[in-house]
């Protein structure tokens, strides 16, 4: 007998004067004696909205404060958006057969930005100062939903239909026009004043869900002109649509009193909204930390506990007061060898007890280390000595190209000089070469102030102590083990060396942490899931620390079920060479794992984050942007590289310093986690479409098989589109299963254009001495699927048209190809099947439509196919 309620789409709000409201006919009118925030007052109309109705009803409840909700109920479908909105602003709706479809406008799914979560949507209101009509309102609206997502067209609803704004030059020139298309924002707009003859001042209609995903209500009431804001939380969180109305109105401002501001220089932002969202980029700790040089902060820990063994190598230890007394010799060995304040010295060495107190010699020597892994092919390493001017290198290499080399042997039987140097805290402490765009490493000056200041940010937070036992993992030549070695020495913990080819061996690896007792790991997401593979039971690590590239938080459910988050913490840090190895701090926990967080945390004390458009603006929290980071982690800037310097470290608008840009996409949340969206520049586009690999990689780990992925992008030949693919690489759980069923399981979600044209496995992903994916070392497919089977096609020819459609697709494809083979595995794509087409016809046989392919993927599949289809 009775229907459903009105769908929540169907409702809106606005607090308006609307005649003739209480005598309605038909509704129902109940004066409440409460305030309509009283919890009487909420049980009435959580009992009239989950009252059914086999046809419109309207019932008005009058509050004591002089508030009423006017609240509609209809059976799903019965009235329109278009008709609804006529009768809540007090004019008839027009009948309607029940049966008919009413108008409705298509729904925008939710906008990446809205931060969209569960829970009840919150209004907000804005008294207004300036008025406006409808249309700048709307011109408003859209230059608003252009800044928060420049990608998509800003359709807004209204009670006319749907209508958009054109790019024009200047907000003046900018009108609204019909539109269609999916709808995320509406305006409901009435500022007349209907307050004559009316007994009440004010009634107000709730909204119990809004008309539009995100509505924008501009109405008048007895304290004047007001807007107010509704919303689906599925839609748009509460945070960001509070913030959406402030820049809304700050825009509309503009609208009003800027007319010939250019579209691109509207500022979203006021002064005061600017000073939010800095500081919420910023810690709401503060950072402790004096300006000492790296010796000095040694020498505190050393006098404090000479004899505290700190650091291991291979089972021998070496005490503080020992690796304070080497380097001592070291530095005066560098001295007498004609390395002066300033200097700078490559120490090329394995990883070892010896790098550690050479690397403190040079420091102790008032000079800078370039550290430079000896793993490096020659040219590399020659390329870094000749670019960074080296006139000394510590090595045991028997050549090095330019540069005067010494043993660390020998710097120790050098006679001391009575003193040495003192270094500063703004002193280059060492130069890192990073990968540059254009393949030219480049080297990045970084002072001993900001080591220090890393360590001190982090050190209360984390506990550390002399009790800790450390790993150090890491290349000397990647910056994750500036972290590992001055993180450990510099507060009084041990450092455990490890062996490059245990760090290789995920077993003996293990056997290393566990022999030693090791409380503090760092680790690259790709290392990590190795030492996953093996049993880790026996780790008794309080403190994992994630950096160096971006991490699935999805890959440490195993470690979870091990080892509770009460006994070890697992933190995932945001971090670039070139603003001192570490920018933010995210524990995370089963629920975030679970979640498949993309948060890494807020930025650490001392560290500023921003999130800019093209044009270096300063967006809101949930807009994706450059990730820049200002602050005391901020380096020098490229050793002898000017420009590439003024390019990517520029002026701090809003603390006076240097800030980086970074490169990374990522976007502010509204309490100042920050979520790493991947490099600006690690999207492909293959055949007209934009690809994300890194949305690839994210699908296959979603594979409960798979333990981890790389995705590569490859063209056989750049002059032709057709041979650009996608070639994916996985290492499946327990070294088991099927890659073909991980790509069938990625072609139910990714569409056909982001597949990749292989799945291949690997029993580890290779990786460089960084501990970081070496693409250039990734096989190709072909070496890794070559079929088992003899593919001559003379041999498996079933009959003429077999023979020769295989022999079409091995010249097209240009790899072997059986008859059960799968086109797309094969690398097929469209483009290539336009060619086999053309192939066929140009034989005078039937062509193969794309649809076929897909339907019989197969030479065999595609015969019987065409068999069918003939008369």
């Amino acid at each position: 007998m009775s229907g459903p309620l009105l769908p929540a789409a169907h409702c809106h709000a606005l607090r308006l004067r609307l005649p003739g409201m209480t005598d309605r006919p038909g509704q129902w009118v109940e004066d409440v004696p409460a305030p309509a925030t009283a919890p009487l007052a909420a049980r009435r109309r959580a009992v009239e909205l989950a009252r059914p109705a086999d046809r419109p009803r309207t019932v008005l409840l009058r509050y004591a404060d002089g508030l009423s909700d006017l609240i509609v109920v209809a059976p799903r479908g019965h009235l329109g958006r278009t008709a609804l909105t006529r009768l809540v602003v007090g004019e008839p709706a027009e009948p309607q057969d029940a049966t008919s479809t009413p108008e409705s406008f298509p729904q925008a799914p939710p906008p990446a930005w809205g931060l969209g979560g569960d829970g009840p949507g919150t209004a907000h209101y804005v008294p207004l100062e300036h008025g406006g009509d409808e249309a700048s309102w709307i011109v408003a609206l859209a230059v608003t939903l252009r800044r928060y997502d420049p990608d998509t067209p800003p359709v807004i609803g209204t009670d006319r239909g749907s209508l958009t704004v054109e790019v024009a030059a200047t907000l003046g020139e900018s009108k609204p026009v019909a539109a269609t298309g999916a709808v995320l924002a509406g305006l409901l707009f009435d500022d007349a004043d209907h307050s004559a003859g009316i007994e009440a001042e004010t009634e107000y209609v709730p909204c119990l869900e809004p008309a539009f995903p995100l509505t924008v209500s501009i109405h008048r009431d007895s304290s004047g002109l007001r807007l107010r804001c509704d919303h689906l939380s599925s839609h748009v969180s509460t945070e960001i649509a509070a913030q959406f109305v402030r820049h809304l109105v700050h825009v509309h401002r503009q609208v009003l009193h800027r007319p010939n501001t250019p579209l691109g220089d509207v500022e979203l932002l006021d002064d005061r909204e600017t000073a939010r969202v800095v500081a919420l980029g910023c810690s709401p700790s503060t950072l402790a930390s004096g300006p000492v040089s790296l010796p000095e902060a040694f020498a505190r820990i050393a006098s404090a506990t000479p004899d505290r063994v700190a650091l291991t190598d291979s089972g021998v230890g070496l005490t503080y007061r020992e690796l304070d007394a080497r380097s001592d010799q070291l530095a005066h060995g560098l001295r007498a060898r004609g390395v002066a304040a300033g200097d700078r010295v490559g120490v090329c060495l394995e990883r070892s007890a010896e790098l550690v107190f050479t690397l403190l010699a040079v420091l102790k020597a008032g000079a800078t280390y370039v550290p430079i892994d000896p793993a490096y092919p020659a040219d590399r390493i020659a390329h870094t000595a000749q670019d960074a001017g080296l006139g000394v290198m510590v090595t045991r290499l028997p050549e090095t190209a330019g540069c005067t080399p010494v043993t660390p042997d020998e710097l120790l039987h050098t006679p001391a000089e009575s003193t040495l140097p003192t270094a500063h805290a703004d002193d280059p402490a060492y130069v890192i070469y990073t990968s540059g765009s254009t393949g030219r490493p480049k080297g990045v000056v970084v002072p001993h102030q900001n080591v220090i200041a890393l360590i001190d940010a982090t050190r209360e937070e984390y506990g550390f102590s002399d009790e800790d036992v450390w790993t150090w993992f890491h290349s000397s030549a990647f910056d994750f083990s500036v972290w590992e070695i001055w993180g450990c020495l510099l507060t009084g913990g041990r450092l455990i060396v490890v062996p490059h080819y245990v760090s290789r061996e995920p077993d003996r690896f293990r056997d290393l942490l566990v022999s030693e007792n090791v409380t503090v790991i760092s680790q690259t997401p790709s290392a990590f899931a190795q030492l996953l593979d093996v049993d880790h039971t026996r780790i008794a690590a309080r403190l994992v620390v994630f950096g160096g590239e971006p991490l699935d938080a999805r890959m440490l459910l195993p470690w979870f079920d091990q080892h509770p988050e009460s006994v070890c913490r697992m933190v995932n840090m945001f971090g670039i060479t070139e603003t001192t190895v570490h920018v933010t701090q995210q524990t995370l926990t089963r629920r975030l794992a679970l979640a498949s967080t993309r948060s890494v945390g807020r930025a650490l004390p001392g560290w500023h984050l921003y999130v800019t458009d093209q044009a270096g603006r300063l967006l809101p929290p949930g807009i994706t942007g450059e990730i820049r980071v200002g602050g005391a982690g901020v380096a020098h800037g490229y050793l002898d590289r000017k420009d590439l310097t003024a390019r990517r470290f520029v002026p701090d608008p809003f603390t006076g310093g240097t800030m980086y840009r970074s490169g990374d996409l990522g976007r502010l949340r509204p309490d100042g986690h920050l979520e790493h969206l991947g490099r600006i520049d690690n999207q492909v586009k293959i055949r007209g479409f934009r690809i994300e690999l890194d949305e690839i990689r994210s699908v296959l780990l979603e594979d409960p098989d798979v333990r981890a992925a790389a995705v590569v992008v490859r063209q056989d030949d750049p002059t032709d589109a057709a041979t650009t693919r996608i070639d994916a690489y996985v290492v499946l759980a327990d070294g088991h299963g099927d890659p073909g069923a991980v790509r069938r399981r990625a072609a139910g979600i990714l569409p056909e254009y982001m597949l990749p044209a292989s799945v291949a496995t690997l029993e580890a992903l290779p990786l460089t001495t960084n501990g970081k994916l070496d693409r250039t070392k990734l096989p190709a497919p072909t070496a890794l699927h070559q079929p088992a089977r003899d593919i001559a096609p003379a041999a498996h020819a079933d009959d003429d048209l077999t023979e020769t459609l295989t022999k079409v697709w091995t010249e097209v494809l240009g790899v072997p190809v059986g008859p059960d083979d799968d086109f797309f595995e094969l690398g097929g794509n469209s483009l290539f099947a336009v060619r086999i087409a053309a192939a066929l016809r140009a034989r005078g046989l039937p062509s193969i439509r794309l649809r076929e392919l897909y339907r019989s993927p197969t030479v065999r599949g595609t015969v019987a196919s065409l068999g069918e289809a003939s008369p």
